[in-house]
């Protein structure tokens, strides 16, 4: 069963990217979005929606659902005003990584391989610690405008968080901490938040590259840096186990990197120094058993936070609920 569904999928694919090329030989609106395959064809059209593993495209007279494995790059035709470009990826031209009006830089197309060592000396900066009264966790930039990924659970029911920066200054790290820090959204089922340093004299930050856990296999060698039991700049090593483990009907990586309490919300990285997934547990009675967010749900979130918002009336709920139109408002009233 499991060669014919592989079998059948591999037709599907054939078929769709006969018709993807068909449409993009088709004269294209100014205005449209260009969904650009990895077989060189192009598909452009309006996106209704992006999920996590697809995107769904109106070409006009029908309506196509693209999976992301397909899709090489994605180019919007344009942002609502004040709204950066999150979900602009691509995989053949890293120069328009970061570019102006982007988020956060991703890049599916993993760079050249280098030693962990290396890297670490490189990204090392855009990996920070989280505190609460609480307790504390880890988390690392996705821009330089201070934003920055952690889990939920390390910043739940707490509003008083501060943010410990480490910089390097001639060879050593120096320690800033930041206590102006706001929690722009939150995704409790995922484990995600995204807050945001908004002390006045910050400067800009170092941040990271968002990879991709679906190029990952079973065995590549992973590496985490966090703050293990409060031991900040702690880098720990180890290989993908598996990319599917299901966990109350969730799928996460597990990896033999150690993982312990403190490195939650910090960043699993690749060899080529991209997050592929954020820490988040570990089993407790045993060693070597660690989990991380796949990095694809990192970017679903990203991309959609406004969904996500966090309000300070209902801190307990991640979704954000707008006023009726005032017509609706002003019957309600009067009612």
């Amino acid at each position: 069963m499991a060669g014919l569904a592989l079998l059948s999928k591999t037709m599907w694919l054939n078929k769709y990217s006969a018709l993807a090329a068909l449409l993009a030989a088709s004269a294209t609106l100014a205005s449209a979005d260009v969904i650009q395959l990895k077989d060189q064809a192009s598909v452009s059209g309006k996106i209704l929606t992006e999920k996590t593993d697809s995107v769904v495209v109106d070409v006009g007279y029908t309506v196509l659902v693209i999976p992301r494995s397909s899709i090489a790059n994605i180019i919007k035709s344009g942002a609502i005003s004040g709204t950066p470009l999150a979900t602009t990826t691509s995989t053949t031209s890293p120069a328009l990584l970061g570019g102006a009006g982007q988020f956060y830089s991703s890049d599916t197309h993993s760079a050249d391989v280098q030693d962990v060592s290396s890297l670490v000396k490189q990204i090392g900066e855009a990996v920070v610690q989280v505190r609460n009264p609480g307790g504390l966790g880890s988390g690392f930039f996705v821009n330089a405008d201070g934003y920055l990924i952690t889990n939920f659970h390390v910043i739940e029911g707490e509003t008083e968080l501060t943010v410990e920066v480490y910089r390097q200054n001639n060879g050593q790290l120096d320690r800033e901490t930041y206590k102006q820090v706001r929690i722009i959204a939150i995704n409790k089922f995922h484990d995600l938040a995204l807050l945001k340093i908004d002390d006045k004299d910050a400067p800009k930050f170092k941040y990271v590259t968002l990879g991709s856990s679906d190029s990952l296999n079973v065995g590549d060698q992973v590496f985490a840096i966090g703050s293990p039991l409060g031991l900040e700049r702690t880098v720990t090593s180890g290989i993908v186990s598996t990319k599917t483990r299901e966990m109350e009907g969730e799928l996460y990586l597990q990896t033999s990197t150690q993982i312990n309490p403190g490195n939650s919300g910090g960043p699993l990285f690749n060899l080529a120094g991209e997050v592929v997934g954020v820490t988040n547990m570990k089993i407790t009675f045993g060693e070597g058993l660690g989990f991380a967010i796949p990095v694809e749900l990192v970017k679903n979130f990203l991309d959609h936070r406004d969904a996500f918002a966090y309000s300070t009336d209902n801190p307990n709920n991640p979704y954000r609920y707008l006023a009726p139109p005032s017509r609706t408002f002003k019957k309600l009233l009067d009612k």
